[in-house]
């Protein structure tokens, strides 16, 4: 009698972390700028450690942090539009 072939198993691969904490484009310090949600009220806010900048905005449930991050560096583009 032989052996029973194992079922082989299908392995998934990791998601990549992302990032929740990210560098201020106003004050150029790397690590201070911070991802809070509420998704109850269905917001977050992102703010500065060092330079108090602080942004709020509307979120869905798939939002992350990256994409707070992104919103608020368009929406500093928006109204600082370069020469």
């Amino acid at each position: 009698m032989g052996k029973r072939k194992s079922s082989s198993k299908i392995t998934k691969a990791p998601r990549p972390k992302l990032d929740r904490i990210f560098d201020c484009p106003f004050c150029n310090h790397s690590k201070t700028v911070e991802v809070l949600f509420q998704k109850t009220l269905g917001k977050a806010s992102i703010s500065c450690r060092v330079c108090a900048a602080t942004w709020d905005t509307k979120v869905t449930a798939l939002s992350e942090a990256i994409d707070v991050y992104s919103d608020w560096i368009d929406e500093c583009a928006r109204r600082n539009p370069k020469e």
